[in-house]
C-alpha cells in the first residue's frame, strides 16, 4: 500500500494494498475503497463512503463529505461510487441525508470534471460526462450515458434522461428529456468597438478611426460578414489591426459573434 506520510487516513478505514494514497489527502473512519484507487493529493474522503474499484480523484476533490443541507444533523448517511470513475480537481460530492433516503449514488465510468458539484441524495448513472462548474442539486437523477454542460444548474428533483446532453450554461429547472440535445437560448453579440481599453493601451485616433469604420461595417450596416469583410479588403485595408481584424473572420472555424 502507498500512503504518503503527510496524508491522514482512520484506522478503521478499508483501503486494499492496491490503493494509492498521496500527500495531505485525509480519509474518515467509514470509508472503503476498492482496489487499484487512486487519490492524487489533497483529497478528502468522509462519511459512510462505499467506492468501487479504479477511481481517481484528484486534488481538492471532496468526496462523501456532510450534505449543505441545513436540516442535515450529522446522522451517519453515506454515498457509494461504482467503479473506473474519474473526480476531478475541486469536486464536490455530497453524502445523503435522512429524508432523501441516506445515500447519494455514482454509477460507474463517469467523469467529473473541475469544480463539479452532486448534491445530497442524487443519482448519477453509468457512462456520465459532469462538465466543469456544473452544480447539480440535491435529490437529483442523472440517468446512464446522460452529459451535463459546463455551468449547469440542476434543479432538485429534475432528471435527466438516458443519452441526453445539455448545453453549457443552461439552467435545467424541468426533467430533461432522454436522447435529447437540450440547450439555454444564446444571444451573445458584439455591441462594437472596445473604445476605452484600446485607449488605455495606446492607441491612437487614426488607429482607433480605422477600426471604429470597420466594425460600423460589420455591425450597422445591412452588409452580411463575407460582404463586409469584402468591402474592407476592396477599400484597402489602412493598418495592422483591421488586416487582423479581417484575417480573424477569414480563418473562424466556428463563425463569429456580431
Amino acid at each position: 500500500m502507498s500512503i504518503h506520510p503527510t496524508a491522514i487516513v482512520a484506522s478503521s478505514a478499508v483501503i486494499p494494498e492496491s490503493c494509492s494514497v498521496g500527500p495531505y489527502s485525509m480519509i474518515g473512519p467509514n470509508v472503503v475503497l476498492g482496489e487499484d484507487c487512486e487519490l492524487v493529493s489533497h483529497v478528502i474522503l468522509d462519511g459512510h463512503l462505499m467506492v468501487g474499484a479504479k477511481n481517481r480523484f484528484f486534488s481538492f476533490a471532496c468526496v462523501g463529505v456532510a450534505p449543505q443541507d441545513l436540516k442535515y444533523k450529522g446522522e451517519p448517511t453515506g454515498a457509494v461510487l461504482g467503479d473506473n470513475n474519474i473526480v476531478r480537481e475541486c469536486v464536490t460530492i455530497s453524502r445523503g441525508t435522512v429524508g432523501g433516503g441516506g445515500t447519494t449514488r455514482v454509477g460507474s465510468n463517469c467523469l467529473f470534471m473541475a469544480y463539479a458539484h452532486v448534491g445530497h441524495d442524487s443519482v448519477i448513472g453509468d457512462g456520465c460526462i459532469i462538465a466543469n462548474g456544473a452544480a447539480i442539486a440535491g435529490h437529483v437523477v442523472v440517468e446512464d450515458y446522460a452529459t451535463v454542460g459546463a455551468l449547469n444548474q440542476v434543479h432538485q428533483y429534475c432528471r435527466i434522461g438516458k443519452y441526453a446532453y445539455t448545453g453549457g450554461g443552461t439552467t435545467v429547472t424541468q426533467d430533461v428529456l432522454p436522447f435529447s440535445l437540450t440547450s439555454a437560448k444564446r444571444e451573445t453579440q458584439a455591441y462594437g468597438l472596445n473604445k476605452v481599453g484600446l485607449e488605455r493601451r495606446g492607441f491612437d485616433e487614426a488607429r482607433m478611426r480605422a477600426l471604429q469604420r470597420a466594425y460600423r461595417l460589420l455591425l450597422a450596416s445591412k452588409l452580411n460578414t463575407s460582404q463586409a469583410v469584402e468591402k474592407l479588403k476592396t477599400d484597402g485595408i489602412v493598418t495592422d489591426e483591421v488586416a487582423y481584424l479581417v484575417e480573424f473572420i477569414e480563418s473562424s472555424e466556428r463563425g463569429v459573434l456580431k
